[in-house]
């Protein structure tokens, strides 16, 4: 099948689709309901997270901010406390950001087409589309890893996706298939064919509806689609990271609001240079972050914990301050915690994994 695709073949995977979708559909919280700002928040939330995993966050989420204003009114530390655990919090410091501009500037109305979204922080392309799509009923595609999955097996395409002319040919093809009327349900169901039927593994092609238009499935390439680009080797860096102690208390520094895991709260701690020793690299750490010295104890801990582009090993040691006094030299604030208070704050994942043992 060639680009561009005849108006019979379009026609033929709009019906199926839809079909298939009306009667296959998984139940989720966020498909009963069209308002903007549910639709919104599922859409950042399942960013870079699995269904399963993201449920109960919705859940949580739009149990404590309900409306876009009770969300723009919270402070930041209340909404990443809620996000704890799920990663790259940029998504919730963008979508806090975003509810203040909807509710304080634009009082409380949404955008209603996929451009306005995409003037929001946080928003791209795909997220606008299927809020604008699903919520609005705009005749806009979405471009998500399981669409470009379903696309690339049904046109059988052999370059890799991950280029940027294959991923404008996917925009192409995604923004011809979607249909003037029901195009959220439509992108839903491209997004759904790709989670549970024209999976990256083993496909289930007998259980497909698209299987008589599939280009991949004709010629047998199913298994070999889509194609990627080579990926080159995750870095691997050793961390050393203090609990320093006091009175009963531990030493917290508040991560800078912009970059990595931006306004969570942490043990200080840093990577170790080359032909570095532990001790030696956590003082360092430490004069560098804090400026004051320290006596490092023992090992309390070590943790592994892998990001999107790299893992880190983080290797925790007891400590005491023996000279000075703490500045957030590189935090925007510190504060002495007890363990009794730990629940309070919003910890990087790879902290949420030592901090039961200090």
């Amino acid at each position: 099948m060639q680009d561009p695709i005849d108006t019979r073949t379009v026609q033929r995977i709009r019906r199926a689709l839809l079909a298939w979708y009306a009667h296959n559909a998984r139940d989720l919280p966020w498909r009963r309901t069209r308002d903007p700002y549910a639709v919104w928040v599922a859409e950042i939330l399942l960013q870079q997270t699995r269904i399963d995993q993201g449920t109960p966050y919705f859940e949580r989420f739009l149990a404590a901010f309900p409306t876009v204003e009770a969300l723009a009114r919270a402070q930041e530390d209340a909404v990443l406390k809620l996000w704890e655990g799920l990663g790259y919090y940029a998504r919730a410091r963008n979508l806090h950001r975003a509810a203040r501009l909807v509710a304080f500037e634009r009082g409380g109305r949404f955008p209603e087409t996929a451009e306005a979204w995409q003037a929001l922080p946080g928003i791209g392309r795909y997220t606008a589309g299927a809020i604008a799509s699903i919520a609005f009923n705009e005749a806009v595609p979405v471009l998500d890893g399981n669409v470009k999955r379903v696309l690339a097996r049904v046109f059988d395409i052999a370059a890799p996706i991950d280029q940027a002319a294959t991923e404008s040919r996917l925009w192409t093809l995604a923004g011809a298939l979607v249909p003037p009327r029901r195009p959220g349900d439509f992108n839903q169901a491209m997004m759904e064919l790709g989670a549970t039927v024209c999976t990256p593994k083993t496909p289930s092609c007998a259980a497909c509806p698209l299987r008589t238009l599939c280009e991949a499935a004709a010629r047998g390439t199913q298994a070999e689609r889509p194609v990627k680009g080579k990926k080159p080797a995750t870095p691997h860096y050793e961390i050393v990271v203090a609990a320093i102690e006091k009175n009963g208390r531990f030493l917290l520094g508040k991560r800078p609001p912009s970059g990595l895991l931006g306004g969570l709260w942490e043990f200080p701690g840093g990577k170790v240079q080359a032909r570095e020793a532990h001790e030696q690299a956590l003082k360092r750490e430490i004069r560098e972050e804090l400026g004051v010295e320290i006596r490092v104890g023992g090992l309390a801990a070590v943790v592994k914990h892998a990001y999107s582009h790299f893992k880190v090993t983080l290797n925790v040691y007891r400590c005491t301050i023996e000279s000075g006094t703490p500045r957030p030299v590189a935090h925007s604030e510190l504060k002495w915690v007890s363990r009794a208070q730990f629940g309070r704050y919003a910890f990087p994942k790879a902290n949420l994994k030592f901090i039961g043992v200090l």
